[in-house]
């Protein structure tokens, strides 16, 4: 029996509601996993030049004319403690002085967590070193690079 004040949406008209607002998330949950690589990416390129001016500046004062590692800046307070543990912003950091010699040279670089697939934290690496030119490339690991070279390492200054 049906009353004749009976009200609310009928099942088609919910239906209808529930593929309008699917077709709206399908849209946009792929631009907001976009966003945040960029924003992760636009972070590493940050903590890059961050800590290749605290090295400079770990050089010219407490390293009397030695590149500091990523502890030793922080000792310094030229780094915060979430940089030196070498995990920030779906990155991972690795690098500073040279071991071999740490008077006249430090490489940094930046790789993301998760370089595939919809989780990605980002699709380029970065390095710098103590030219202070910051390099990406496109991402082929999860490791940090060891080495900043342009032409053989595939790195490209970023901005340019």
């Amino acid at each position: 029996m049906m009353n004749k004040n009976q009200k609310g949406f009928s099942l088609i008209e919910l239906l209808i509601v529930v593929a309008i607002i699917g077709i709206i998330a399908a849209i946009a949950i792929p631009n907001l996993l976009a966003s945040r690589r960029a924003a992760n990416e636009g972070s590493a390129q940050q903590s890059l030049r961050t800590m290749g001016s605290a090295e400079a500046t770990y050089y010219s004062t407490a390293g009397n004319g030695n590149y500091g590692s990523f502890a030793q800046m922080q000792g310094q307070q030229l780094i915060d403690s979430v940089l030196a543990s070498g995990v920030k912003s779906g990155f991972n950091f690795a690098g500073g002085a040279s071991a071999t010699n740490p008077t006249t040279a430090f490489t940094i670089a930046a790789a993301p967590t998760n370089n595939t697939g919809v989780t990605a934290t980002g699709t380029r690496d970065f390095c710098i070193d103590q030219t202070g030119v910051l390099v990406g490339r496109t991402s082929t690991s999860t490791t940090p690079a060891t080495v900043c070279t342009i032409v053989a390492g595939g790195f490209q200054p970023v901005g340019n």
